[in-house]
This record gives C-alpha cells, structure tokens and sequence, in this order.
C-alpha cells in the first residue's frame, strides 16, 4: 500500500506518524503542505475539510486523520518491530497516554498561538496561564502515575509523550520542564538516541 502525507517538518503530530512508520518500517511519501492556522492550505482542506496535518491518503487518495488515527493505520502496515498497539489488557492504557501526550500538546500550540500569531494587543494572559498549566499539570501526571506505562515499552503512547517533550525543547526552549521532572527527563534522554526521533527531528 502507497502512503502519502501532508507534511510538516515543525508539527508534532506530523512527527508523531513520521515516528511509528519509521519503527514499524513503514514508507510514507511527503507531500508538501503549508498548514497554518489562520490561513488554511487549499490542498489539505481537499482531503481534510479541517485543513490540519497530519492528513494521511491511501492509493486511493482517501483521507486518514488524525495523528492517533494515521499511527493506528501505520501499526497494521508495520513490517519491523513490535506493534505500537498492543492487543492485550494493555492497550487502553497506551491509547489514554496517547490521548493524555496529545492533549498536553494541543495546550502547548493554543499557548504559542495566542502569543505569536495574536496580535500583541489582543492577547489573552489569563488564556496563555490556563493552557501552561495543563502543559504543567500533564507533565506532572507523566512523571507521576503514567511514568512506568511510558518507560514499559516504546509503543504509541510513548511516542506521543517523546513528541510532546520534543516539541517543548523546540517551542519552549527557555521551560525548564527537566528539574521538576527527572525520571521525565532521563527517560527522555534515552529514547532520544533511537534513530525514529533522529531522524524526524522538528525544524522550521
């Protein structure tokens, strides 16, 4: 099966797919995309009424969204290494820790959105705190009662939660989410080193 997605080299969902194809040995073909949030990339909005990436078209040019959905569908395509999603009493767990990275993302792009694209006498402070702190809280839950689930295996949920601190070294340089959160941290740390997050690493 021919893979294509619309791709951005910044989006840590797009990073999110790039991720679980490059560990299930899966080839997907770029298609070049200019997905913004105020203006919206005609070519996505096509195959994507949203207009957001990741979108993901099979042979048959059908659409696959979003980032959870595309790396499910990349899981049953997988050639190498262990599924992303496992089929025992365990999958539930790694799609609430999915859905948990996902959610502290979206904090983390409304966060940018409000302060970089809004202009600067319409921005909303009270808004920026509110989506910090479930950046913060999330990050507290991760080290917290969703560490061992993460550090189990490298399975969907542990690629969300790697995207997502990725994304707050890229964005957030300046957060110092380490010192709060050292099993976090060094974790992180590690599963760095595996050539999917290499070799995907977010850029402008």
């Amino acid at each position: 099966m021919t893979l294509r997605i619309f791709f951005s080299p910044a989006s840590p969902f797009v990073r999110k797919a790039m991720v679980a194809a490059h560990e299930r040995g899966v080839e997907i073909e770029k298609l070049p995309s200019a997905a913004w949030p105020v203006k919206r990339d005609p070519n996505i909005v096509r195959h994507n009424s949203t207009g957001k990436v990741p979108c993901l078209l099979l042979e048959d040019d059908t659409p696959v969204f979003d980032s959870r959905v595309i790396s499910a569908l990349i899981d049953t395509q997988g050639r190498t290494g262990q599924p992303l999603y496992p089929q025992d009493d365990q999958r539930f767990t790694v799609l609430t820790l999915e859905a948990l990275a996902d959610s502290i993302l979206e904090a983390a792009l409304l966060h940018r959105y409000e302060n970089v694209l809004r202009p600067e006498d319409k921005r909303w402070d009270d808004w920026s705190r509110g989506q910090m702190e479930k950046v913060d809280s999330g990050l507290d839950d991760l080290e917290g009662r969703w560490f061992n689930a993460i550090s189990a295996e490298f399975h969907a949920g542990a690629i969300a939660a790697a995207c997502l601190l990725g994304y707050l070294d890229f964005r957030f340089a300046d957060k110092d989410w380490r010192s709060t959160h050292p099993r976090l941290a060094n974790w992180f740390a590690e599963v760095s080193k595996r050539p999917s997050l290499q070799e995907t690493f977010p850029s402008t």
